[in-house]
């Protein structure tokens, strides 16, 4: 591997970023982990964020405004910017030198067609102070953010609190909470299956989303970067007069009678359209949602939920 560093002039947040080349391709590495690699990048950014932009859509409520914390490689910008309804888009990212670095040198992540589109604000702070301070209300919150680990600055943007607060910043009905929540591993090693406590934080992030919304579904898609499955999880409410439907709501979104129901969203509000995307269809939705038969019984089992007086590390 070719390598070279680069590391951001002043800051205190992270352990020095810098980008390796391998085969001409391009990795984000903060904190001594892969953030995000040019192969792949594409999959981890469309899953997280589509999904939860398109049932909004199918709610009848396309969306216009979106907030995204965290997000500093743009690319989550990027791909919320494709929406032809999204009129404003606010990302908060907390290391401003981390969203220079990769404006430099990952243009493709984004870049500048992204800092400079109109329907896009940038502010450098903390996603959880931000949003725990606005009034303002948005049709999708998104979550771009590091995993909860105890020495990482994320930890309350997954608590019940935080969660609890999230819902009365979303316009309802059609609003929707989307959260990247770590790996997933579509055969969880054989501790996990024996009871042993979970290192992995997928099964209290779900467990707490689905403690604060009435519909809270977990997927998944394989990020080769990250070194296997990565998880996702997204919320929202059901509509109004359908209380008690819940599991009728989630399922007909996690498996839609149809590809083309996903398809025609995909037409409908993406510019430019499927051709624009490099995972998500149809048929990809449904393998996303359709998660193995052992990291079900996982998520099934799992009874943990994160407050701020006991969070749940990853480590």
């Amino acid at each position: 591997m070719d390598c070279f560093g680069i590391i951001p002039a002043a800051s205190n947040l992270f352990l020095p970023s810098y980008i390796a080349v391998e085969s001409l391709l391009k990795t984000l590495v903060t904190d001594g982990k892969t953030q995000s690699a040019q192969r792949d990048e594409f999959a981890y950014h469309e899953s997280l964020v589509h999904p939860a932009l398109l049932r909004s859509a199918s709610m009848g409520y396309p969306p216009q405004t979106v907030f995204i914390g965290g997000g500093g490689e743009l690319a989550t910008a990027r791909e919320v910017l494709r929406h032809k309804s999204v009129e404003r888009c606010v990302m908060v990212d907390i290391d401003g030198e981390v969203v220079e670095l990769c404006k430099e040198f990952l243009p493709e992540w984004g870049g500048e067609t992204v800092t400079n589109d109109q329907r896009f604000e940038l502010v450098i702070g903390d996603a959880y102070q931000w949003l725990m301070e606005t009034e303002e209300k948005f049709d999708v919150i998104i979550m771009d953010i590091s995993d909860p680990i105890e020495a990482g600055p994320g930890i309350m943007l997954y608590t019940k609190e935080f969660y609890e607060h999230a819902i009365t910043r979303l316009n309802m009905p059609g609003g929707v909470f989307v959260t990247q929540a770590g790996t997933a591993e579509s055969i969880p090693a054989p501790y996990q299956l024996q009871g042993s406590e979970d290192s992995a934080c997928y099964g209290p992030i779900n467990n707490t989303l689905r403690a604060v919304f009435d519909c809270a579904l977990p997927y998944s898609t394989n990020i080769p970067s990250f070194g296997g499955d990565w998880g996702f999880v997204m919320a929202f409410q059901v509509p109004p007069g359908e209380l008690g439907n819940e599991l009728v709501i989630e399922k007909e979104w996690r498996f839609p009678p149809s590809t083309n129901v996903i398809d025609d969203l995909i037409e409908n509000q993406i510019e430019g359209g499927a051709a624009k995307l490099g995972l998500y269809d149809g048929i990809t939705h449904l393998s996303m949602f359709a998660l193995t038969k052992a990291l079900r019984q996982l998520l099934e089992k799992e009874e943990r939920i994160m407050t701020r007086d006991n969070p749940v590390f990853m480590y």
